[in-house]
C-alpha cells in the first residue's frame, strides 16, 4: 500500500530555459490537471509542483504512468506532441527513490541556487493545491509534514538558508531595505531578462505597489507586470524620467550605458536614490555616483555578497543532507508501520470482542457501581495483553520480519475471516 510512490521530473539539470518555459504550469493549468486526475484516473497523492527552474508531477500508482502523465501536460498546455521532450524528463519509478527526490527538492538540495528560499513555500503551496482536491492520502500528508519538519530543522540547526546566493536575491534584498527608508519609494525594474524577471518574481511578494517594469518588447513588460502586479512603465521615456524613480535596477544589454550623468545632472534630489546596475557591459554610467544624494551599486558588489553566502549554504550541505537523512528514516519507519496497522486493529477488535462478549455474560446481576470497575479492569488488561503484540510487530517492521509475525497473529486469534479473506 505505501511503496508505490512516483514521479516525473522536468528541471534545470535535464531541460533548458526554453523547453522549461514550454512546459510551465501557473496555478490555475495545476487545478485543472489534478481535478483531472482525480475525476478520470485512479492515480492518489498526487502533488504538482512547478516553479521557472522545475515542474515535477508525484503521485502513487501500481504501475508506472510516466508516458499518460506527460501525454496529460502536454493536452493541458496545447503542446501536439510533447513526447519530443522526453530525454528532457526524468521518470522516477523507485518509490524509495521519489521520496528522497521530493525531499531534497523540498529543502532546496536541487535547486539551480541551493537552498532556496522560495522552494519550501512553492511546494506548501502544491500541497495545498492537493489537498483541495482531496487526493492526498494518509501516506502524502505524513510525508509533506515530515519534509516541512524537515526544512524547520535546516533553518534553525544550519547556515543552509543564511543569505543571499544569487544575484537575483542579493538584489532583492537590497531593493527591500532600500525601500524601507524611503516613504512610498517609486521602484522601476528596467530590463526583463532572466535575471530581471527573477528580481521581479522575487519583489511580487514583498512590494505591492509603486513598482514599475520597463523592456525594450513591450509585450514582456506587459506579460511580467500583470503576473506580479505592477505597472509597466515606456521604455523610451526612461532616459528623461530616471530621475522620478527612487530605487532602478537596471539588467538592460546595452554597450553603452543608457543612465548617465547627463539624465540626472538637473534633477532635484532631496534624499538619495539608489541604482543596481545588474548589466555587463554596464548599463549605467559609473560616474553618476558623483552627483549628491545617487548610491551606485554594480555587478562585483552583488556578487560578492552572493559568492560569501553560497560558500557557506555548500559547507552546510553535509550538516544538511545528514538531517534529511534523519527526516526520511523517520518516514520510513512510519510508513513500515503502516504495513503492520491493519492488524494491530483488527487485533484489537478480535480482543475488545471477546471482551464484550465476557462483559455481556457476566454483568446481568451486578449493580452499576460493580459494572463500572469491571469495565475499568477488563480495559485495562486488554491494553495489557496487547501492548506487546504491538510492540514486537512495529519492531519487526524496523527489521524487515513483520510478515511472519502478521501470519501468525492471523492464525491465533482467527483475524482474517471468511469475509476478510474474500475481499482480497
Amino acid at each position: 500500500m505505501y511503496k508505490k510512490f512516483k514521479a516525473v521530473s522536468l528541471s534545470h539539470k535535464s531541460a533548458s530555459v526554453a523547453i522549461r518555459e514550454l512546459v510551465a504550469l501557473d496555478e490555475e493549468t495545476c487545478r485543472r490537471l489534478l481535478n483531472y486526475f482525480k475525476e478520470f484516473t485512479d492515480l492518489t497523492d498526487v502533488l504538482i509542483l512547478s516553479t521557472c527552474n522545475r515542474t515535477e508531477v508525484y503521485y502513487s500508482a501500481e504501475e508506472d504512468r510516466y508516458d499518460e502523465v506527460i501525454k496529460l501536460i502536454g493536452i493541458h498546455k496545447g503542446i501536439e506532441n510533447l513526447s519530443q521532450h522526453a530525454d528532457s524528463f526524468l521518470n522516477i519509478n523507485d518509490h524509495d527513490e521519489a521520496v528522497q527526490h521530493l525531499f531534497r527538492v523540498a529543502i532546496g538540495l536541487e535547486s539551480q541556487v541551493i537552498g532556496d528560499m522560495q522552494i519550501s513555500n512553492q511546494v506548501k503551496k502544491a500541497y495545498q493545491w492537493t489537498a483541495d482536491e482531496d487526493l492526498a492520502s494518509p501516506f502524502l500528508h505524513r510525508l509533506l509534514h515530515t519534509i516541512f519538519f524537515t526544512n524547520k530543522r535546516v533553518v534553525q540547526e544550519t547556515s543552509f538558508r543564511d543569505g543571499a546566493a544569487s544575484v537575483a536575491f542579493a538584489a532583492t534584498e537590497m531593493v527591500i531595505s532600500f525601500a524601507s527608508e524611503i516613504n512610498e519609494p517609486k521602484i522601476l525594474i528596467c530590463g526583463l531578462g532572466e535575471i530581471g524577471a527573477d528580481v521581479c518574481k522575487n519583489l511580487a511578494s514583498h512590494m505591492k505597489s509603486g513598482v514599475y517594469v520597463a523592456n525594450r518588447t513591450a509585450s514582456k513588460a506587459e506579460k511580467l507586470a500583470a503576473t506580479c502586479g505592477f505597472e509597466v512603465f515606456p521604455f523610451q521615456d526612461i532616459s528623461e524620467s530616471i530621475h522620478a524613480f527612487d530605487i532602478v535596477v537596471s539588467s538592460v544589454s546595452m554597450v553603452n550605458p543608457f543612465v548617465t550623468r547627463d539624465n540626472l545632472k538637473n534633477a532635484a534630489i532631496f534624499t538619495h536614490k539608489f541604482f543596481i546596475d545588474l548589466s555587463v557591459p554596464r548599463s549605467i554610467a559609473p560616474d553618476v555616483e558623483e552627483l549628491p544624494g545617487i548610491l551606485l551599486y554594480n555587478i562585483d558588489d552583488i556578487k560578492t555578497k552572493t559568492t560569501q553566502a553560497l560558500k557557506k549554504r555548500i559547507a552546510a550541505i553535509p550538516s544538511v543532507e545528514g538531517i534529511v537523512l534523519d527526516g526520511i528514516n523517520d518516514f520510513n519507519n512510519w510508513s513500515k508501520e503502516m504495513i503492520v496497522s491493519p492488524t494491530i486493529n483488527k487485533l484489537k477488535n478480535a480482543l475488545e470482542e471477546i471482551r464484550q462478549e465476557e462483559i455481556t455474560r457476566y454483568l446481568k446481576n451486578l449493580n452499576a457501581s460493580e459494572a463500572k470497575k469491571i469495565e475499568e479492569i477488563t480495559k485495562s488488561m486488554m491494553q495489557k495483553v496487547i501492548k506487546l503484540p504491538v510492540l514486537q510487530l512495529k519492531a519487526a517492521c524496523k527489521r524487515g520480519e513483520a510478515e511472519n509475525l502478521i501470519d501468525l497473529l492471523n492464525d491465533l486469534f482467527n483475524l482474517e475471516k471468511p469475509s476478510d479473506r474474500a475481499e482480497k
